[in-house]
This record gives C-alpha cells, sequence and structure tokens, in this order.
C-alpha cells in the first residue's frame, strides 16, 4: 500500500512538472518604430499588417499602441518563437526591437508609415 502511494504520489509531480514546463501561450513586447498615427486603421498599411500578423503560424493575437511604438504579441511558443516573429514583423517593414526593418519592405510602405 504504502509502495503504491509512493509511486502515484511521484506520478503526479512528475506530470505537474512536465505540464508547467510544456507552457504553450506566451506573450512578448516589441518594440517598433511607428510613425503614423493611424496605421490601425489605415486601408493599405493596417490591414496590410493585421493580415500578416495573423498569418504568422502560432500567432493568436497582437495589440498594436502607437504611442508607446510596441506591438504586444500572444503566441503559441510550440509553434513558433519570438525571433520567427520579430523576423517576419521586420518582413512587414518595421524594426521589431533589435531587428531592422527590411530595406525592401519599408520602401513599400505608404508614405505617412515612413520617419518624415
Amino acid at each position: 500500500m504504502n509502495k503504491t502511494l509512493i509511486v502515484l504520489l511521484s506520478l503526479f509531480l512528475s506530470l505537474t512538472a512536465f505540464a508547467q514546463n510544456g507552457k504553450k501561450n506566451e506573450k512578448a513586447v516589441i518594440k517598433t518604430n511607428i510613425y503614423c498615427d493611424h496605421c490601425k486603421e489605415c486601408e493599405t498599411c493596417g490591414l496590410n499588417f493585421k493580415d500578416n500578423m495573423l498569418k504568422i503560424k502560432g500567432v493568436k493575437m497582437y495589440e498594436l499602441d502607437a504611442e508607446k511604438m510596441t506591438i504586444t504579441v500572444y503566441y503559441n511558443g510550440k509553434k513558433t518563437n519570438i525571433e520567427n516573429i520579430k523576423n517576419s514583423i521586420s518582413k512587414l517593414g518595421y524594426d521589431a526591437d533589435e531587428v531592422v526593418a527590411d530595406a525592401t519592405a519599408y520602401e513599400n510602405l505608404d508614405g505617412c508609415c515612413k520617419k518624415t
């Protein structure tokens, strides 16, 4: 009886520890360069950003804060990682922390989204 109880208790503790290490949902705040005060609503920039952010495998949701120039990304850490997300943001023409915006993508942004 005691051995069975010890085995069950050990099994329970190991499963609990494993479940905590298998973290799926993660959140990252990424500093970016948003020079436009209407990018969220802009017909070209806003829709392009929204469509492409949600195409990144594992990204569930994001929040764009134009005042703080940040993007808060909620993602599944088992499907993607922060480096992949930053590189994808760069390919949209925006800086993402230390990852500089792709020059070609930046040139394709509307004039309102470029630094003046």
